[in-house]
C-alpha cells in the first residue's frame, strides 16, 4: 500500500496557484563580489611605465608561439607608480572593511603587480591566487574585439550539482560564470579566492593590462 497522496483535479490547480502566489522570506548569503571603477587619470603614466617593463621583457625573452604573452617583473616598488599603487591599496582596504573584516590591526601589502601583454590566441585558464586577499586588474591596451574576463562560481558543490540554465546569456542564480568586457582605464577588484580566467585574444593587436595581488600583515605595534 502506497503512502503517497495524489491530488487531482481542481485541488491541484488551487495548490499550484497558492504556491505561485506565496511570498517567501528571502535571504542572500555567501556572495562573491566583483568591483569595477573607471579611473582614466592613471592611464597615460601607467601605460608609459608598463611599456618600459614590457620592452625590457622583450629583450630578455623570446615570444612563445604556443603561449604568446609577455609578462614583466614586479612593478609595485617603482616609485613612479606611487599614486597608482596607493589607490589600489586603499581600495583593497576599503573592500575588505566593507565586507566585514576587522582591518584595524592589519596593513594591506602588495604581493605582486606586473604587466601582461597577450598576443593573438593568448589567454588564461581558470585559476585563483592562494595566500592573497584581493586580486585585480587595470586595463591598458584593449583591442576593439577584446577578450572577456570571466569570474567563475567558487562553490564546487553547486557546480557539481548544477541544473541546466534556462537562458545562459542571462546572469542568474543558476549561472556558473560571469563575463565582463574590459575597457581602457578600468579597474576590477575581487577576493583572491574567486576563480577567474581570460578568453583567448581574438585580435591581431595585443591586449595589455596590469595584474595585481594584495595580502595583509599585522601592523607593527
Amino acid at each position: 500500500m502506497s503512502n503517497n497522496v495524489e491530488i487531482v483535479g481542481e485541488d491541484t490547480e488551487e495548490l499550484v496557484n497558492q504556491a505561485n502566489s506565496v511570498q517567501l522570506n528571502e535571504w542572500h548569503y555567501f556572495t562573491s563580489a566583483v568591483y569595477s571603477v573607471k579611473v582614466p587619470d592613471f592611464l597615460k603614466e601607467v601605460n608609459k611605465i608598463s611599456r618600459e617593463y614590457v620592452n625590457r621583457s622583450k629583450k630578455n625573452y623570446k615570444l612563445d608561439e604556443r603561449y604568446p604573452v609577455y609578462m614583466t617583473d614586479n612593478m609595485f616598488t617603482d616609485t613612479r607608480l606611487g599614486a597608482f599603487t596607493d589607490f589600489i591599496k586603499q581600495t583593497a582596504l576599503s573592500i575588505l572593511t566593507s565586507q566585514g573584516y576587522n582591518m584595524q590591526n592589519l596593513d594591506v601589502v602588495f604581493y605582486e603587480l606586473w604587466t601582461q601583454e597577450h598576443y593573438k590566441f593568448s589567454g588564461q585558464e581558470q585559476h585563483i591566487h592562494p595566500g592573497a586577499q584581493i586580486t585585480g586588474f587595470y586595463f591598458l591596451d584593449v583591442p576593439k574585439v577584446t577578450p572577456k574576463v570571466i569570474f567563475h562560481d567558487p562553490r564546487s558543490a553547486k557546480v557539481f550539482s548544477n541544473l541546466p540554465e534556462l537562458n545562459p546569456s542571462n546572469a542568474t542564480y543558476g549561472s556558473t560564470m560571469i563575463n565582463f568586457t574590459p575597457e581602457p582605464g578600468m579597474f576590477m577588484f575581487t577576493n583572491s579566492w574567486l576563480p577567474h580566467s581570460f578568453l583567448k585574444n581574438p585580435s591581431e593587436k595585443p591586449f595589455r593590462f596590469i595584474h595585481f595581488n594584495l595580502g595583509v600583515i599585522y601592523k607593527n605595534t
